[in-house]
């Protein structure tokens, strides 16, 4: 059985794309997702995508690299867009709609240079934000909680290694989070600037993350000091995130890969 896949990532936050079609033999999704992602003996990937085309874009289904589900990833809609991108030839101005667990997220095409595609997208409005004081790792932090499409939280303070390691790893699956959360650690370098760790649920330390830069972009306009257009900075690279009245709007680029063949 020979599975095709196309792989894609935003800063080094990597997926595995596939169309829905192709696993209609596979016993197990889990099970599947936790091979194909591993980075020995799979392919590797920090998650999967099941693809569906629609007239409009695509629906698509996620799942971490530890086989579990999640709602939404921004880098991740934008790799569908890129891979749609190159299936439809677009040109720049034009609008995808990629439907996920977490409702459809609307896209603009800004252009392409080789590969390497960027878009502007509408992640919709930050919900349930507040701050909590929370007991970790043998320290007090304030943690600033919200959703965007998928439950974040954000410790503004200093970043290191080790406190990636220890107070986000712990945060992830902090009592307080009984789904388990995404972490950043984010600190304000000014007032258009923000720098992140990530500690993503289901995966662990990423380079990059979509939604993660809009939850630290919110919490440091909200708690730390911040405006509200931020270049969000992460070991992969930087992201612009704009909080408006009525929404949260990400831009940054991806890029489309390879296209490979897996012999389940």
């Amino acid at each position: 059985m020979a599975i095709t896949l196309t792989k894609a990532h935003a800063y080094g936050n990597d997926f595995l794309l596939v169309r829905a079609a192709e696993l209609g033999r596979v016993a197990s999704l889990p099970a599947f997702v936790r091979e194909i992602c591993d980075r020995h003996r799979g392919v590797g990937a920090d998650g999967l995508m099941i693809i569906e085309e629609t007239p409009e874009g695509a629906t698509t289904r996620l799942f971490n690299a530890d086989g579990s589900t999640s709602e939404l990833s921004g880098n991740g809609v934008r790799c569908v867009g890129a891979w749609l991108g190159f299936e439809r030839n677009l040109s720049a101005g034009d609008g995808v709609v990629i439907g996920t667990g977490a409702g459809p997220k609307a896209l603009t095409f800004l252009g392409a240079t080789g590969r390497r595609c960027r878009f502007r997208a509408s992640m919709g409005p930050p919900e349930g934000l507040e701050q909590v004081p929370l007991e970790v790792a043998g320290q007090h932090v304030t943690a600033t909680v919200m959703r965007v499409g998928n439950p974040q939280c954000v410790v503004l303070g200093p970043l290191s290694p080790e406190r990636l390691h220890t107070v986000a790893a712990r945060l992830a699956v902090h009592p307080h989070f009984p789904a388990g959360t995404n972490v950043e650690l984010a600190h304000v370098e000014a007032p258009d600037r923000v720098r992140i760790l990530i500690w993503e649920r289901g995966v662990g330390p990423t380079e990059a993350s979509g939604t993660g830069a809009c939850a630290a972009a919110v919490a440091a306009a909200a708690f730390g000091g911040a405006g509200r257009r931020v270049s969000v900075v992460a070991p992969g690279g930087t992201q612009l995130v704009e909080w408006t009245e009525d929404d949260l709007w990400l831009t940054g680029e991806c890029e489309v890969l390879c296209r490979v063949e897996w012999w389940g």
